[in-house]
């Protein structure tokens, strides 16, 4: 009976593994295809990682921001072309899952331009909505 009940839980182990993994890697993808969005000037694409609602928090320098559509209005305001918006790159520190559904992201981003950079640290909530992985907390400085 030890040995059925031990063998079971390697497996449920095993699988909550492999479906943590397989999420990991999901949402780093989100992420990345994010900067790459960012890095094409594309800020309508780069904006389609995060939950199009109206509970979207978005934390920034100039404060809680709530909404979607505010925060691309935001960052169309502070990066209005390809040139202001510059080459970003992540830098990924941790993803921890605090539930199946949801995932906590710890990193830092760095935006160079031609004549300045830019850098920062960032926290994220991600959450699993109808299947896909969506921003809907930011919090970056």
């Amino acid at each position: 009976m030890k040995k059925i009940l031990l063998i079971a839980l390697f497996f449920i182990s095993f699988s909550t593994y492999a479906q943590n993994a397989k999420d990991k890697q999901a949402v780093l993808n989100l992420l990345e295809k994010q900067r790459s969005d960012w890095n094409k000037g594309d800020v309508e694409a780069y904006m389609q990682g995060y939950a199009k609602s109206d509970s979207l928090l978005f934390v920034g320098k100039s404060g809680p921001t709530y909404g979607w559509q505010k925060t691309l209005d935001n960052y169309k305001r502070g990066y209005p072309d390809k040139s202001a918006m510059g080459f970003l790159v992540f830098g990924i520190k941790k993803v921890e899952f605090l539930k199946p559904d949801l995932a906590f992201v710890l990193g830092s981003w760095n935006v160079k331009r031609e004549k300045d950079e830019l850098k920062g640290y960032f926290t994220l909530l991600i959450k699993k909505i109808k299947g896909e992985w969506k921003v809907i907390v930011d919090h970056s400085s």
